[in-house]
Formats: C-alpha cells, structure tokens, sequence
C-alpha cells in the first residue's frame, strides 16, 4: 500500500462503498423472501458491519502504515487485500447478473421473476466467491509438479537425458515464516532427483529479513551437478522507501550473500561451462531485464562473452518478454528459462487451451513456447505476492527432461 496515494485509496474505499450499496439494495430482492424479521434485519447489520470495517481498515492501514513492523505489515496488507477481493467480485457479479435479468426479463412470469431472479443472482455472487476462498486456502499451497520433454539437435550426447527443475517466484515474506510449506516442496523437488536445479528470480518481495530462518529449508535442495539462481526485480529493495542509498545497496548485498549460503550459485551476468568428458554446454544467467516501468539489469551480451563457440546454451531471465527482445532469432540460445508473470495468480487452463487476463501484458506468460530450434519456458511461480490466492494457477515446480 505505500506506493499508492493516500487519494488512491479513497478512491479504492469509494468503489468498495458504491458496489455494496447496489448489492444491498438487490440483497433486499433476497431478504424480503425470509420470513423472520429478525434474520433479515441480522443479514442486513452484518452486511454494513463488514463493508464499514473492511473500509476502515483499509484507510487506518494506510495511515499507520510507517508505525508498524515491516512483518506485520505484509501481514496486514496480504490480508486485507484478500478480504477485499474476495467481497468486491462477487458483489460485482452478483450485481451485474441480477440488475441484467431484472431490467431484460423475458424467460420468467412475474410471479416467477420475483424468485427465480433473486436466487440465480445470489447463486452467481456465491460461486465466484467460493472459488475465490478455495484460491486461497486450498490452491494457494497446493504445489504441482509440470513435466515435460524437449528435445534438441545441438544437445550434446553426453547430456542427452538431463533433469532440470525450474523454481521461480518463491516472494519469501508471503510465506510469513511457514517454513514446513515450503519442505514440502522441498521434498517434491528432491523427489526427481534433478541434475540441474534452477532459481529464476523473486526469492523475497523486498527486503533481506524476509530471509530469515529460510537457509536450512534451502540447504535441504539437492542436485546432482549444481544449483544456479539469478535475480528478479523484487530482489533489488526498488520496491521500498529507503533511508539512504547505502541501506537499500546493504540490503541488496544481504540478498545476493544468501545464495552463498544456501550453495547456489548466483549469475550475475555471466555464464559457466559445464562438461562432462569432452563435451561441453553452457548456463547463462541474467540480472533482471524487464520492459518500463520495470528497470534493466541485464547484460545479455556480456553474459555471452565467454560462450559464444559452445553450441547447446541455457539461458535464465527472469521476465519472459526478454527472450522476444533480445534472444529470439538474435542468439543461438536453445532454451530460456523464466518467471515473473506468476500466471497473474488467476487463470483458466484445460489440457492445451490456457487464458490468463496477463496475457494482454505478457505475450508469453505461463508454458512452454518454441519457434524453429529455440525454446522458451515460463513458470508461474512457488509463492505469491499481492493477493493471497491462486486461481486456477497451482504454484509451480517445473521438472524439464532435455534429450538429443
């Protein structure tokens, strides 16, 4: 909530004000059907007593929001911002779906409408606010490995079969010290027993304290030939009010010395050869490339200085519009790797056919993408930030099995 004006979330409350004030003037359409006076008047309080709260919880949030504790903070403002949306879309909906079949009503008698109208839009406010809820207590959590295949003429023969998981998006400080969540995905990745294991970007939301107790859960990942990470745009403290320049550079350094202790191997702009017998491939990791309003980090070609002859090229960066930029048909670069886009936490996906509204944003947002010989993969991330839920968009592990 700090980056938003104080105007900005009056504006927010006044929207929340307004969508209530339509939904309870249709809820009366509902309530009028009960029979008992005093259940009716009980809906009636306990639905302005949640719209007044939640309103002034926000506005008191963003007044005291320098006074209190960064952890609290996250806390309250994860939570807030759940509760918000878990009300203001159904409420939309419902006010959407019961104001259209009352002022368009062919289907129904009028006796019929004065029942059937209110019960469907009540049903049509209920559906995406239980689907909301299982976003956040059941989905949010609910860890899913993707596996898939790919296979490449330049792969050398001495790395045909490589296993690779892919973790991104982990936003640490969302998990609010829950470190069992996260052995839980520990064990899965450990489980495929991968060669490579792969970080691409956003370990915290901001801040280095949000690393805090999270080493020995880290020092628990395993793979057989190394760990390799790099850095997404929340790792760089941008995002935070700063007393000095000094601090947030403390910060970042912070971040950047806890890959050390967790035995991954940070890439900052560089690349690594790794060969087995004669053969050789090589792992490119960039610092965060992003389009405006998000900042450039990354050096692709200084990352590429030192392998350019090696045929079979491994390129992590976090944000996935990079490889539309600057490596797609510019590179021989076989595969990227990338985060960022968490799938926007909200999407619809059955067997091939996927549809996320970040799709507008992102052309390549959540999958596996390949045009000719060049492959790009974009995960939707471990953990969250913003609203506390996922849709539609189970948090990510990404298992990647490379063949000749």
């Amino acid at each position: 909530m700090r980056s938003f004006s104080f105007i900005s979330i009056l504006m927010v409350c006044l929207a929340i004000l307004l969508v209530d004030i339509l939904a309870f003037y249709w809820l009366q359409s509902i309530t009028r059907l009960i029979a008992s006076t005093f259940i009716e008047d009980l809906i009636n309080i306990v639905f302005w007593i949640f719209t007044i709260g939640l309103i002034t919880a926000i506005i008191l949030l963003k007044i005291r929001l320098d006074s209190i504790h960064p952890y609290t903070k996250q806390l309250l403002v994860s939570s807030l911002f759940g509760l918000s949306v878990s009300s203001f879309i159904p409420k939309i909906i419902f006010v959407t779906v019961i104001s259209i079949l009352y002022f368009t009503n062919n289907f129904f008698s009028e006796n019929e409408s004065l029942i059937i109208i209110p019960l469907i839009g009540l049903f049509s406010g209920f559906l995406p606010f239980f689907i909301i809820i299982y976003g956040i207590f059941k989905t949010l959590y609910w860890f899913k490995i993707y596996r898939l295949k790919i296979k490449f003429e330049e792969l050398p023969v001495n790395f045909d079969g490589l296993k690779i998981v892919q973790i991104s998006d982990i936003h640490l400080g969302s998990f609010n010290k829950r470190y069992h969540i996260l052995d839980r995905a520990v064990k899965q990745i450990n489980h495929l027993e991968p060669d490579f294991i792969f970080l691409t970007g956003d370990l915290v939301n901001n801040h280095a304290w949000e690393l805090k107790g999270w080493q020995s859960v880290f020092k628990n990942l395993t793979a057989k030939k190394g760990k390799y990470a790099i850095l997404g745009n929340h790792d760089y403290g941008d995002y935070g009010n700063w007393k000095s320049e000094n601090a947030k550079q403390s910060n970042f350094e912070l971040i950047k010395y806890f890959y050390k202790k967790i035995d991954f191997r940070l890439l900052l702009n560089e690349a690594v050869i790794i060969e087995s017998e004669d053969e050789k491939m090589a792992i490119i990791g960039v610092e965060h490339w992003g389009k405006p309003p998000f900042k450039k980090y990354g050096d692709l070609q200084k990352a590429l200085k030192q392998v350019y002859e090696i045929s079979f090229k491994i390129l992590l960066s976090h944000d996935p519009s990079h490889w539309n930029a600057e490596v797609l048909r510019k590179t021989d670069i076989s595969l990227t790797l990338s985060g960022h886009t968490h799938g926007m936490q909200a999407a619809f996906q059955f067997k091939n056919r996927k549809w996320s509204p970040i799709k507008y944003k992102y052309k390549h947002w959540a999958g596996l993408y390949n045009y000719h010989k060049q492959y790009l993969y974009v995960n939707s991330g471990l953990g969250w930030v913003g609203f506390p839920g996922r849709l539609g968009v189970r948090p990510e592990i990404t298992f990647i099995e490379l063949y000749k």
